[in-house]
């Protein structure tokens, strides 16, 4: 697989890390210098000189041939134009950091498929340990090929959830209306605007990536 990240931050470089030891081919471009010079003597990677969200410096990485694209700087308007200029190169999957959740919709209008927002994962996280719950974490709770998908519903999914175009093992198991939490049972009424999340395996992601991949799937 192979994976590239705009900005060596220091995510990028600890997935960078744990990529590579898996036998991944990696690429990090950083306009810094300096953070270059010092990454080179741990990491036996491709690096990049250069602003990534630039389309000469992103075509030097030969797009079409990239797995997954991260856009990992400390700006979330940088982060926003260089996923946008990698899918517009015809990068496969591009993942897009944003600090600003106000950001969150303006991405998925924008048709970046992918985001995630740190510092609300991580503040929901503390939050919880704080107040003693027992969070059961993502990571042990999804195993195998099993995987979630997202997307936010249009006029064509308003309706009955049991009237969505579901592969086989594909199920709705709850959707956000108006930023709350709601079930997705079998006579659920989707209305325009829904986010529904739904848990698939490996095999039919990629068949949900290609029904919602007009920007609603996260």
């Amino acid at each position: 697989m192979k994976v590239v990240f705009i900005g060596a931050s220091s995510l990028a470089t600890a997935t960078a890390e744990r990529l590579l030891k898996e036998g991944h081919e990696v690429i990090i471009i950083d306009n810094d210098k300096t953070v270059i010079d010092e990454l080179m003597e741990r990491l036996d990677c491709v690096f990049i000189h250069g602003n990534g969200s630039k389309p000469a410096i992103l075509k030097e990485t030969d797009p079409t041939s990239i797995d997954v694209l991260f856009c990992l700087t400390k700006s979330d308007e940088a982060n926003i134009i260089a996923s946008l200029v990698a899918r517009s190169l015809g990068v496969k999957r591009v993942i897009t950091r944003i600090e600003d959740h106000e950001f969150e919709h303006i991405c998925v209008e924008l048709g970046l498929n992918d985001t995630i927002v740190p510092t609300l994962t991580n503040a929901r996280y503390l939050a919880n340990i704080a107040a003693g719950r027992n969070i059961l974490e993502l990571s042990a709770a999804i195993r195998g090929n099993v995987r979630l998908f997202s997307f936010i519903a249009d006029e064509a999914e308003e309706g009955p959830v049991d009237d969505l175009d579901l592969p086989k093992h594909t199920r709705a198991i709850f959707f956000y209306r108006d930023n709350s939490y709601h079930t997705a049972d079998h006579d659920t009424e989707l209305k325009k605007g829904d986010e529904v999340v739904l848990v698939t395996t490996s095999g039919e992601y990629e068949q949900l990536h290609d029904k919602w991949s007009n920007g609603k799937a996260r």
